[in-house]
């Protein structure tokens, strides 16, 4: 600010001394070097958020030198007659604002830009829709142990990582595989958690997607069956025990809401060594059954959690599966505390559980640390290759914007060149003419731009009751979760691609405006008003 205030007094004295008004020119120089600050804020944006200290002083030398040459050109600019003057533009749009049919055009770029907007916007909501929901409902990292082996005393596990400065909360669970007979003939296939639900609910949203106990405290949440309080409880999702209308993609609550306390049978096993054998043979499939009353049901709003999760206490579950055994997990779910560096978060994970891990288990060395974004990192690469794919599409399409203000604005030109030629016969230079036509066809530019970012945003706001209005009308159903994962279409504007899709409309019209403006510039004011 104090740079912008020394700039304007500057630059007033020198207006001053060439016989203009410095107050207004030293306004102009200040405005000038607001309006680029502001420009460099938006791309500092895209400036890596891990640069040196060292690396922000130069930067900041280098945009502060950049503003006052940009400020003094451009301000130079318009005080020697170099650009078109304040009487100069004044006369363009009293000749050209009657013109209706550049509304045409500035629709145009409204409607090409807000395309963009909500196509970048839509899809990388998407995008972070699935790289979120894993870390939401796995943990920022997790630890998988080697195909049939399982870990016990992972409570000790825990409280050490725990410990830590990079490690928020931790949960163990007990993962298998399963059928759920639900109710008379009703089968579905199922995998089955055993959790830690206390723990759970620190390390993940579980509380909240709870349908009978997402009001009741933390501490108060658990599988307690109130007429069965010795029965087994369990927590499904809602996607197990119903399915959506194909219309809507809603669930009938009330149906589920009579499933609570309902019994219900889960069939799963696991491998298990006859001790008796000393020949070596190998492990057998050992069948069981569990049975458990409905304690709650979960709805996530991912696809893959409601559809086929089911779970039940850890200790319930391990006392099935592996009855010599105690409680066992063969996951570990970790969130890291907020900030934490994920690469350091990962290594800190495996020193401790190579300090607990060394002396209790032989296979330690085979468990697998990832972290979430890991895990889908190839699925999201590919989303991103054809999020790019779509917009360079649309982008193509979009071209179509040059062509139409080229053609009207040419229109105009033919249709006008009595009233350019009256310009020019004002003392209008040629190039005050072209660059007249120019600057129009940029201000079409910006605020077709300008109404197509506030169409993008209304689009992508509102697009969960457009999606609904069309399915209640139409009876089609755009967006249904088992294609897409997620019951709701994420709907956040991505503000990252605003400015670039903007500046591509502004461009755009103010490069369809060119040869129009060679045109205007090329009127001979004798030849059009030799007959007036």
């Amino acid at each position: 600010m104090v740079i912008a205030i020394i700039l304007g007094v500057c630059f007033g004295i020198v207006a001053h001394k060439a016989e203009r008004s410095g107050v207004i020119w030293a306004f102009l120089t200040f405005l000038i070097y607001i309006a680029t600050g502001i420009l460099f804020y938006f791309v500092s944006n895209f400036l890596p958020s891990s640069i040196s200290i060292d690396n922000v002083i130069v930067v900041a030398v280098i945009e502060v030198f950049i503003r006052v040459a940009l400020s003094i050109f451009i301000a130079a600019g318009f005080l020697r007659g170099y650009f078109i003057t304040i009487l100069e533009a004044l006369l363009c749009f009293r000749y050209l604002q009657h013109r209706r049919i550049v509304l045409l055009s500035m629709a145009a770029v409204a409607l090409s830009c807000a395309l963009l907007i909500a196509t970048d916007s839509l899809f990388t909501g998407f995008i972070n829709a699935v790289e979120s929901s894993v870390s939401r409902h796995l943990g920022d990292i997790i630890l998988e142990a080697p195909s049939g082996r399982t870990l016990t005393e992972y409570d000790t596990f825990i409280d050490s990582l725990c410990q830590t400065d990079t490690v928020k909360s931790a949960t163990a669970v007990l993962s298998s595989q399963g059928l759920l007979l639900s109710a008379p003939g009703k089968v579905k296939t199922a995998r089955i958690w055993g959790i830690e639900l206390p723990r759970r609910l620190a390390v993940t949203p579980l509380h909240e997607a709870l349908l009978f106990q997402k009001d009741k405290p933390a501490e108060q949440v658990g599988f307690a069956i109130s007429d069965s309080p010795d029965a087994i409880g369990g927590i499904v999702g809602i996607g197990v025990l119903a399915q959506p209308d194909e219309i809507t993609d809603a669930y009938d609550m009330d149906a589920v809401k009579g499933m609570l306390g309902q019994r219900m049978a889960l069939t799963t096993g696991s491998m298990v060594q006859d001790r008796t054998n000393t020949d070596g043979s190998q492990p057998q499939f050992s069948r069981k059954v569990i049975k458990f009353n409905l304690a709650d049901v979960a709805k996530t709003g991912v696809y893959e959690f409601d559809q086929s999760f089911v779970m039940l206490p850890i200790a319930e579950l391990s006392k099935t599966l592996y009855p010599d055994k105690e409680p066992a997990a063969n996951l570990i779910h970790i969130r890291l505390t907020a900030g934490a560096d994920e690469e350091k978060a990962m290594a800190v994970v495996r020193g401790v559980w190579r300090s607990f891990a060394e002396d209790r288990f032989d296979w330690y060395g085979f468990v697998s640390i990832t972290s979430a974004k890991q895990l889908n990192a190839q699925l999201i690469a590919e989303y991103r290759k054809q999020m790019t794919v779509l917009l360079f599409i649309f982008g193509l399409v979009s071209v179509g914007i040059i062509l139409l203000v080229f053609c009207i604005f040419y229109l105009i030109v033919m249709t006008r060149r009595k009233d350019i030629g009256v310009l020019k016969s004002c003392g209008v230079s040629s190039g005050s003419v072209a660059g007249l036509f120019v600057l129009f066809g940029t201000v079409v530019g910006v605020v077709g731009a300008a109404a197509g970012v506030g169409l993008g945003w209304l689009i992508i706001d509102n697009i969960n009751a457009i999606e609904q209005a069309i399915a209640s009308v139409f009876g089609i159903k755009l967006w249904k979760a088992s294609t897409y994962m997620f019951t709701q279409i994420p709907n956040t504007m991505h503000w990252g691609s605003v400015l670039w899709i903007t500046a591509a409309g502004i461009i755009a019209a103010a490069v369809g405006s060119l040869i129009p403006a060679v045109a205007a510039a090329r009127v001979k004011p004798v030849e059009t008003l030799q007959y007036e």
